[in-house]
């Protein structure tokens, strides 16, 4: 398994490489957002990590840019900041997950061991799904509303998908959020309201027929009808 690195401090940066060469990763570190980016090659890596204040161009800048060559491979983002902020921009921009300075290295591998374990076991679910005019591709993780495309970050598809796979029925933030992370449950329900938001604002915002609903007290479902 390969990990690419962004991290400006030095300190850290070899302890991370460190501590995942010992569970037989191989990492590549970097310490400047534009000379990742100038090397960066798609699909070359299992998983990245990236600090969000790095010289160069910051790890939101370097997300984004690595969104638009590689849709599926999972992008942790490190901050010394706990700005809800900083979490939404690091989530609309593609990042999976988002873990705050300062952490133990035992909490960022359960991260790393949890989006790894669903990049190599996904869901299970159609190939194509119809929900009125919304079409949903799982192979090219592309979703068509009235035969306009709308890019999604690809938590967001996941999430979509999730809701569109089960027919209709009721998912809770719990269900969801053990679909979506396996860690600290209790810590994602805020993050579960933040995605539907995400995905109401894409999907339904500008339609007559909202999709993306709630039944209060029970979770999110995805329907066509009242």
């Amino acid at each position: 398994m390969k990990i690419l690195i962004l991290e400006d401090d030095f300190t850290l940066s070899k302890e991370m490489v460190t501590f995942f060469t010992s569970k037989s990763f191989q990492c590549t570190p970097y310490y400047d957002g534009l000379l990742l980016l100038k090397k960066y090659k798609s699909n070359d890596y299992d998983l990245i990590i990236l600090d969000i204040n790095v010289p160069g161009k910051n790890g939101i800048e370097v997300c984004k840019a690595i969104r638009e060559l590689d849709k599926k491979t999972p992008i942790i983002m490190l901050t010394a900041f706990s700005e809800i902020e900083d979490k939404l921009t690091s989530f609309e921009n593609g990042a999976d997950d988002y873990l705050v300075k300062p952490f133990h290295f035992d909490e960022l591998f359960a991260r790393v061991h949890s989006l790894l374990r669903r990049k190599e076991t996904p869901q299970q679910a159609k190939e194509k799904i119809i929900i009125q005019d919304l079409e949903i591709f799982e192979t090219e993780m592309k979703v068509f509303r009235a035969d306009i495309e709308i890019k999604l970050t690809p938590k967001e598809f996941k999430l979509l998908f999730t809701l569109a796979n089960a027919n209709g029925n009721v998912l809770s933030k719990q269900f969801i959020a053990e679909k979506l992370w396996d860690y600290h449950i209790e810590t994602n329900q805020n993050t579960i309201e933040v995605y539907i938001n995400f995905l109401r604002k894409k999907i339904d915002k500008d339609h007559e027929t909202k999709l993306i609903r709630t039944k209060i007290g029970y979770g999110y479902y995805l329907s066509d009808q009242e």
